[in-house]
């Protein structure tokens, strides 16, 4: 399932699951292109990949401005002379709060990152894996796409409308030869796992997530990195349109015993 010398874009690429992506891809051989809203995490990333002897490049961008997407991609698109595989990883889970208490603007500046960040990465890449004569996306989703916590209704709303907009593009696109799937992670340990999470709770919130998990523990970035490169190979050929739960069986319980 090779990716060596293709060129792939890795948004949110500084921390977390974004960066456990970048390092993977680049390990395989692949060339990256990444971005991420924060300039040092990013850039640390790239310097990460090219210390150990791969090659990548960063571009600082917010996803949720077109200007921005658009250089980032023509900027990859330059130095690499084509795209091949996109991956939609940038996201955030943003304030919590009851639906009269949450302010529009947090409603408008969630799904501006998670769904049209999303559609603006798709937008300005599929022309690129045109000429290429296909291409791969990957859009990184979640679990609580299809199910939610409380006072989450922003972050669920823009993870299932990922779910839509990865089967419409699926599609649309697969006249051109370019795939579009989804990744759901469940519980990571990231740092967005932890926002809000004071230090002397998290030995019970680790312990509250394990027992709601048939596996027991937290995933590990680079096992979320492992499904997406899997999406991205060439060995899933036939797939499109598909919602890769990776969530170490979370879905499969329900909160009650009878």
């Amino acid at each position: 399932m090779s990716v060596r010398d293709k060129v792939i874009l890795i948004t949110g690429a500084g921390a977390g699951i974004g960066r456990a992506v970048a390092l993977l891809f680049a390990h395989k051989g692949a060339r990256v292109g990444l971005c991420d809203i924060d300039p040092v995490s990013g850039a640390d990333t790239a310097r990460t990949i090219v210390a150990r002897g791969g090659q990548a490049m960063f571009v600082h961008a917010d996803v949720a401005d077109s200007a921005a997407v658009q250089e980032y991609i023509r900027s990859v698109a330059e130095r690499y002379e084509r795209i091949d595989v996109l991956i939609n990883n940038a996201g955030i889970a943003g304030k919590k709060a009851p639906l009269e208490d949450l302010p529009e603007s947090e409603w408008h500046r969630i799904l501006g990152v998670n769904l049209h960040g999303t559609f603006l990465c798709c937008k300005y890449a599929v022309p690129h894996m045109i000429r290429a004569g296909g291409g791969v996306i990957v859009n990184v989703s979640s679990v609580l796409a299809v199910s939610s916590l409380p006072n989450s209704f922003p972050y669920t709303t823009s993870k299932a409308a990922v779910i839509g907009l990865t089967k419409a593009l699926a599609r649309d696109l697969g006249v051109h030869g370019i795939r579009v799937n989804c990744v759901l992670p469940g519980s990571t340990d990231t740092a967005m796992m932890w926002q809000g999470v004071r230090p002397e709770d998290q030995k019970a919130v680790e312990a509250e997530v394990a027992s709601a998990q048939p596996l027991g523990r937290f995933a590990k970035p680079e096992e979320i990195a492992q499904a997406v490169l899997a999406l991205a190979s060439d060995g899933m050929s036939f797939v499109t349109g598909a919602s890769l739960v990776v969530d170490g069986g979370l879905l499969t319980r329900l909160a009650t015993t009878r």
